[in-house]
Protein backbone atom coordinates (compact mmCIF):
# COMPACT_ATOMS: atom_id res chain seq x y z
CA UNK A 1 0.00 0.00 0.00
CA UNK A 2 1.19 3.41 -0.49
CA UNK A 3 -0.11 7.18 0.43
CA UNK A 4 1.19 10.56 0.34
CA UNK A 5 2.80 10.10 4.09
CA UNK A 6 4.87 7.12 2.46
CA UNK A 7 5.85 8.84 -0.69
CA UNK A 8 6.76 12.03 1.02
CA UNK A 9 9.19 10.31 3.24
CA UNK A 10 10.73 8.02 0.63
CA UNK A 11 11.66 10.82 -1.62
CA UNK A 12 12.98 12.41 1.76
CA UNK A 13 15.43 9.20 2.33
CA UNK A 14 16.17 9.08 -1.44
CA UNK A 15 16.77 12.56 -2.97
CA UNK A 16 18.28 11.52 -6.35
CA UNK A 17 14.80 10.72 -7.46
CA UNK A 18 13.85 13.88 -7.52
CA UNK A 19 16.56 14.61 -10.09
CA UNK A 20 14.18 12.14 -12.43
CA UNK A 21 12.36 13.68 -14.64
CA UNK A 22 8.39 14.46 -14.22
CA UNK A 23 7.42 11.90 -16.31
CA UNK A 24 10.04 8.79 -15.03
CA UNK A 25 9.49 10.04 -11.47
CA UNK A 26 5.38 9.31 -12.15
CA UNK A 27 6.22 5.61 -12.94
CA UNK A 28 8.35 5.35 -9.86
CA UNK A 29 5.32 6.76 -8.05
CA UNK A 30 2.53 4.54 -9.73
CA UNK A 31 3.87 1.10 -8.77
CA UNK A 32 5.71 1.71 -5.44
CA UNK A 33 4.66 0.01 -2.87
CA UNK A 34 5.73 0.05 0.87
CA UNK A 35 5.61 -3.45 2.23
CA UNK A 36 5.81 -3.32 6.20
CA UNK A 37 7.88 -5.94 8.16
CA UNK A 38 7.40 -6.30 11.62
CA UNK A 39 10.68 -7.84 13.70
CA UNK A 40 12.21 -11.41 13.05
CA UNK A 41 10.00 -11.14 9.76
CA UNK A 42 11.68 -12.34 6.45
CA UNK A 43 12.34 -10.46 3.70
CA UNK A 44 13.82 -12.68 1.44
CA UNK A 45 14.63 -16.14 1.64
CA UNK A 46 18.32 -17.55 0.06
CA UNK A 47 17.32 -19.12 -3.62
CA UNK A 48 14.62 -16.93 -3.96
CA UNK A 49 14.00 -15.11 -6.96
CA UNK A 50 13.79 -11.16 -6.61
CA UNK A 51 10.48 -9.25 -7.91
CA UNK A 52 11.16 -5.79 -6.62
CA UNK A 53 14.22 -3.37 -6.19
CA UNK A 54 13.54 -2.79 -2.74
CA UNK A 55 14.60 0.86 -0.77
CA UNK A 56 14.84 0.57 3.24
CA UNK A 57 12.65 4.14 4.01
CA UNK A 58 12.78 3.38 7.83
CA UNK A 59 13.86 0.53 10.03
CA UNK A 60 16.75 -2.33 9.74
CA UNK A 61 17.28 -5.99 8.55
CA UNK A 62 20.08 -8.18 8.51
CA UNK A 63 21.05 -10.12 5.89
CA UNK A 64 23.24 -12.99 6.61
CA UNK A 65 23.89 -16.70 5.34
CA UNK A 66 23.99 -19.82 6.99
CA UNK A 67 26.56 -22.68 6.67
CA UNK A 68 25.93 -26.27 6.18
CA UNK A 69 26.23 -26.93 10.17
CA UNK A 70 23.48 -23.87 10.57
CA UNK A 71 26.14 -21.29 11.79
CA UNK A 72 25.02 -17.97 10.74
CA UNK A 73 27.37 -15.64 9.08
CA UNK A 74 26.36 -11.48 9.02
CA UNK A 75 27.41 -10.17 5.97
CA UNK A 76 25.55 -6.84 5.62
CA UNK A 77 22.81 -4.38 7.46
CA UNK A 78 20.84 -2.43 5.46
CA UNK A 79 18.87 0.79 7.66
CA UNK A 80 17.00 3.95 6.61
CA UNK A 81 18.02 5.73 3.10
CA UNK A 82 20.00 2.54 2.04
CA UNK A 83 19.74 -0.63 -0.70
CA UNK A 84 20.08 -3.83 -0.33
CA UNK A 85 23.32 -4.82 -2.72
CA UNK A 86 22.22 -8.19 -3.56
CA UNK A 87 18.71 -7.10 -4.53
CA UNK A 88 20.86 -5.18 -7.27
CA UNK A 89 22.57 -7.90 -8.26
CA UNK A 90 19.99 -10.19 -8.64
CA UNK A 91 17.95 -7.97 -10.81
CA UNK A 92 21.36 -6.84 -12.94
CA UNK A 93 22.41 -10.55 -13.04
CA UNK A 94 18.46 -12.54 -13.28
CA UNK A 95 19.42 -14.81 -10.98
CA UNK A 96 18.38 -15.69 -7.21
CA UNK A 97 19.22 -14.20 -3.31
CA UNK A 98 22.95 -15.61 -2.50
CA UNK A 99 21.29 -15.13 1.46
CA UNK A 100 18.78 -14.31 3.62
CA UNK A 101 17.33 -11.30 4.93
CA UNK A 102 15.39 -10.53 7.79
CA UNK A 103 13.79 -7.51 9.65
CA UNK A 104 15.37 -6.39 13.53
CA UNK A 105 13.35 -4.09 13.83
CA UNK A 106 9.99 -2.68 12.25
CA UNK A 107 10.60 -1.64 8.72
CA UNK A 108 9.31 -0.11 5.93
CA UNK A 109 10.38 -1.04 2.79
CA UNK A 110 10.04 1.18 -1.04
CA UNK A 111 9.94 -2.11 -3.58
CA UNK A 112 9.64 -1.11 -7.14
CA UNK A 113 8.74 -4.01 -9.55
CA UNK A 114 11.61 -5.78 -11.27
CA UNK A 115 10.04 -4.54 -14.44
CA UNK A 116 9.88 -0.75 -13.23
CA UNK A 117 13.21 -1.19 -12.44
CA UNK A 118 14.39 -2.47 -15.53
CA UNK A 119 12.37 0.50 -17.77
CA UNK A 120 13.80 3.39 -15.11
CA UNK A 121 17.45 1.82 -15.76
CA UNK A 122 17.02 2.05 -19.54
CA UNK A 123 15.03 5.07 -19.77
CA UNK A 124 16.42 7.07 -17.28
CA UNK A 125 20.05 8.74 -16.18
CA UNK A 126 19.55 9.96 -12.82
CA UNK A 127 17.74 6.95 -11.63
CA UNK A 128 20.50 4.80 -13.53
CA UNK A 129 23.09 6.99 -11.65
CA UNK A 130 21.17 6.84 -8.24
CA UNK A 131 21.71 2.78 -8.25
CA UNK A 132 25.19 2.01 -9.95
CA UNK A 133 26.51 4.73 -7.43
CA UNK A 134 24.84 3.43 -4.60
CA UNK A 135 25.70 -0.48 -5.97
CA UNK A 136 29.44 0.80 -6.24
CA UNK A 137 29.57 2.19 -3.02
CA UNK A 138 27.96 -0.76 -1.61
CA UNK A 139 30.32 -3.13 -3.15
CA UNK A 140 33.24 -1.14 -1.57
CA UNK A 141 31.48 -2.14 1.65
CA UNK A 142 31.70 -5.45 0.65
CA UNK A 143 35.13 -5.29 0.63
CA UNK A 144 36.09 -4.12 3.46
CA UNK A 145 34.00 -6.87 5.40
CA UNK A 146 35.87 -9.70 3.40
CA UNK A 147 39.48 -7.88 4.47
CA UNK A 148 37.77 -7.62 7.74
CA UNK A 149 37.28 -11.09 8.07
CA UNK A 150 40.19 -12.70 6.30
CA UNK A 151 42.86 -10.11 8.19
CA UNK A 152 41.45 -9.02 11.84
CA UNK A 153 41.54 -11.01 14.52
CA UNK A 154 38.13 -11.75 16.56
CA UNK A 155 39.14 -9.83 19.62
CA UNK A 156 39.57 -6.37 17.18
CA UNK A 157 36.49 -7.61 15.78
CA UNK A 158 34.21 -7.73 18.60
CA UNK A 159 36.07 -4.55 19.74
CA UNK A 160 34.47 -3.08 16.82
CA UNK A 161 31.13 -4.59 16.79
CA UNK A 162 30.97 -3.66 20.39
CA UNK A 163 32.00 -0.33 19.88
CA UNK A 164 29.33 0.55 17.22
CA UNK A 165 26.42 -1.01 18.70
CA UNK A 166 26.73 0.60 22.05
CA UNK A 167 24.44 3.60 23.09
CA UNK A 168 24.93 6.66 24.48
CA UNK A 169 25.39 5.33 27.61
CA UNK A 170 27.74 2.96 26.28
CA UNK A 171 25.22 -0.27 26.64
CA UNK A 172 25.09 -2.86 24.11
CA UNK A 173 21.60 -4.95 24.38
CA UNK A 174 22.36 -8.20 22.77
CA UNK A 175 23.26 -11.79 23.54
CA UNK A 176 26.36 -13.45 23.38
CA UNK A 177 25.04 -15.36 20.42
CA UNK A 178 23.79 -12.30 18.60
CA UNK A 179 27.57 -11.12 18.62
CA UNK A 180 28.89 -14.51 17.77
CA UNK A 181 26.24 -14.63 15.03
CA UNK A 182 27.15 -11.24 13.60
CA UNK A 183 31.03 -12.20 13.66
CA UNK A 184 30.53 -15.39 12.28
CA UNK A 185 31.43 -17.42 15.04
CA UNK A 186 30.43 -19.22 17.74
CA UNK A 187 28.87 -18.63 21.53
CA UNK A 188 31.37 -19.82 23.71
CA UNK A 189 34.55 -18.05 21.90
CA UNK A 190 32.83 -14.69 22.21
CA UNK A 191 31.63 -15.56 25.85
CA UNK A 192 34.88 -16.51 26.34
CA UNK A 193 36.76 -12.81 25.02
CA UNK A 194 33.98 -11.14 26.93
CA UNK A 195 34.77 -12.51 30.51
CA UNK A 196 38.23 -11.76 30.04
CA UNK A 197 37.35 -7.80 28.90
CA UNK A 198 34.63 -8.24 32.55
CA UNK A 199 38.18 -9.29 34.53
CA UNK A 200 40.25 -6.83 33.27
CA UNK A 201 37.95 -3.78 34.16
CA UNK A 202 36.88 -2.91 30.46
CA UNK A 203 33.13 -4.00 30.36
CA UNK A 204 30.40 -5.43 32.52
CA UNK A 205 28.05 -7.98 31.76
CA UNK A 206 24.10 -8.90 32.84
CA UNK A 207 22.09 -11.35 31.10
CA UNK A 208 21.02 -9.83 27.29
CA UNK A 209 23.09 -6.75 27.85
CA UNK A 210 26.99 -5.69 27.63
CA UNK A 211 27.86 -2.35 29.23
CA UNK A 212 31.22 -0.49 28.03
CA UNK A 213 33.34 0.88 31.11
CA UNK A 214 36.87 1.66 29.32
CA UNK A 215 35.58 2.86 25.67
CA UNK A 216 39.25 4.31 25.39
CA UNK A 217 40.74 0.88 25.40
CA UNK A 218 38.43 -0.82 23.49
CA UNK A 219 38.99 1.49 20.64
CA UNK A 220 42.60 0.91 21.24
CA UNK A 221 42.54 -2.51 20.19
Amino acid sequence: MRNAHDIELWLERFPGLQRMSPAHLQVARGTVQFPVLEPADIAYHQDWACPNYVMCVDGLTRVFRLSETGREVLVYRVGAGGTCLLTTQCLLSGGTFPAESVAEERTTLAALPASTFHQLMRDSDEFRTLVLDDYAKLLGALFSLVDDLAFTNLEQKLARRLLADAGIDGAVIKTHQQLASDLGTVREVVSRQLGLWERSGLISLERGAIHILDRAHLAML
